[in-house]
């Protein structure tokens, strides 16, 4: 018996020895969680958030429920501003979506996504171009003509200035040679109102915020930005199909503040990773054609920082084409 309790005496001695294990293995949210989503309501990345929140409280996976803020406000710059005011908060997180590149890069509000503390990627989301099903528009060259023909009296419903939506149109514009009148929303839900009303004519809205509405018959596919076809969406085609090399997609992610400690880094992502290994997770991305592509760690700040390049290079690219 003395021998045990010596043993478990050198134990606790290393583990004292070495805070950052012993922590690593205690933390855990001491309130709920804070899971910011840098959108505004209806759209994939609230539909997302919303979703693995309900996940993670059902199953029990926290100890402590995460209650979702969307701060959607200046194309995700009231999120980002946020995040980084909340430095070294353990209980604050946040879902991204592509602005995470773009908005620190065109508004000067003092963020370099550097600085922020990756968790996990957990998919990639496509666009698709939609019309309404009401509309005679039902190829791709059926639109191209419309849109020429209106010219800027075409509508196309969007998220924000400059964010994704936008830059998937002004993709569109360049290889067609067209130009619409590009109206934007606060979210992905709003835009899938706006088509369904005949507000807008036409969207690029994700899968997930339109495959209700797709289900229903209300709104067309024509095609879709990605490299193969979507398993929800099997007989629309991609754009590479029908001859253009138009491709893009969104990261699905969550990031910290900046200065958050490793072993609470630790904790989210070892939680992230058994929402991705969840059924109920599997089951979702299927059903809302998201391509689960899990990353964590360097890897996936490498990625972040990598796409945030490539998104400035095409800003460049679009501003540039937009001046001539």
């Amino acid at each position: 018996m003395r021998r045990d309790f010596l043993k478990g005496a050198v134990l606790g001695a290393v583990l004292l020895a070495l805070p950052g294990l012993a922590h690593a293995a205690e933390w855990k949210p001491q309130r709920p969680v804070e899971m910011v989503i840098m959108a505004g309501q209806g759209g994939g990345a609230d539909r997302l958030a919303r979703a693995i929140q309900t996940m993670i409280q059902k199953n029990d996976l926290s100890n402590m429920p995460f209650l979702p803020v969307n701060k959607g406000g200046g194309s995700g710059a009231e999120a980002l501003r946020y995040l980084k005011d909340k430095a070294g908060d353990p209980h604050v997180i946040m879902a991204t979506l592509n602005s995470y590149y773009t908005t620190p890069l065109l508004t000067p509000i003092g963020v370099d996504i550097a600085e922020f503390v990756p968790v996990a990627r957990l998919a990639v989301d496509d666009f698709v171009l939609w019309v309404n099903a009401d509309s005679d528009i039902k190829t791709l060259d059926q639109y191209v003509a419309a849109v020429k023909k209106q010219g800027r009296g075409f509508k196309m419903g969007g998220t924000g200035t400059n964010q994704e939506d936008s830059l998937v149109t002004a993709m569109v514009e360049r290889a067609f040679k067209v130009q619409h009148t590009y109206v934007p929303f606060q979210g992905g839900g709003e835009v899938a109102k706006a088509l369904l009303g005949n507000h807008v004519q036409a969207s690029v809205n994700n899968p997930s915020e339109a495959m209700q509405f797709y289900k229903a018959g209300k709104v067309r596919p024509l095609a879709v930005f990605s490299e193969k076809r979507l398993p929800e969406l099997p007989d629309v085609p991609t754009m590479r199909e029908l001859g253009h090399e138009l491709v893009y997609t969104m990261q699905r992610s969550f990031v910290l503040p900046p200065g958050t400690p490793k072993e609470v880094q630790a904790y989210y992502v070892d939680l992230f990773r058994k929402v991705d290994q969840h059924p109920e997770w599997v089951k979702y991305a299927q059903n809302m054609s998201l391509t689960r592509d899990f990353l964590a760690g360097p890897e996936l700040q490498e990625a972040f920082l990598r796409e945030r390049q490539q998104h400035q290079d095409l800003l460049a690219t679009m501003t540039a084409s937009a001046a001539n």
